[in-house]
């Protein structure tokens, strides 16, 4: 299933020259996975909360190929340029498969709340009230 690496670059106007240099090298180490740039530092519209800062996202044919990919010896080998000058965070997180219905995962979850005999709520999960 796809997956996406995603990251939230604080302050990304502070470009430092390393920085530059990780840009220049980093496609040349997803290639060998097929990753590639979904989204880098495009316009944002901010509809909710605060979002001070960009977003990268790239693309990967799979969760595996993902994570491969950053464990690399070539990604790590690059990847100082960019942490030790640019605060973020980055998430890998897969992609939903064809066909998904929100409503079905709603259901799954509405299920995982519901008590079960004696009280106890299943899987841990505590509802919300209001």
């Amino acid at each position: 299933m796809t997956a996406y690496v995603i990251a939230h670059l604080r302050d990304p106007d502070r470009l430092h020259p390393q920085v530059l240099e990780y840009m220049e090298r980093i496609q040349a180490t997803m290639d060998p996975f097929s990753g590639r740039f979904l989204v880098h530092g495009g316009a944002l519209d901010v509809r909710e909360g605060r979002w001070p800062g960009d977003v990268v996202m790239l693309e990967f044919p799979s969760g595996k190929d993902a994570r491969d990919w950053y464990g690399s010896a070539a990604y790590q080998e690059i990847l100082p340029l960019r942490t030790d000058h640019l605060e973020g965070d980055l998430v890998i997180v897969e992609g939903v498969g064809p066909g998904y219905d929100p409503a079905t995962k709603a259901a799954a979850l509405r299920e995982a709340l519901r008590p079960a005999p004696g009280g106890d709520v299943v899987a841990g999960r505590q509802p919300v009230t209001s």
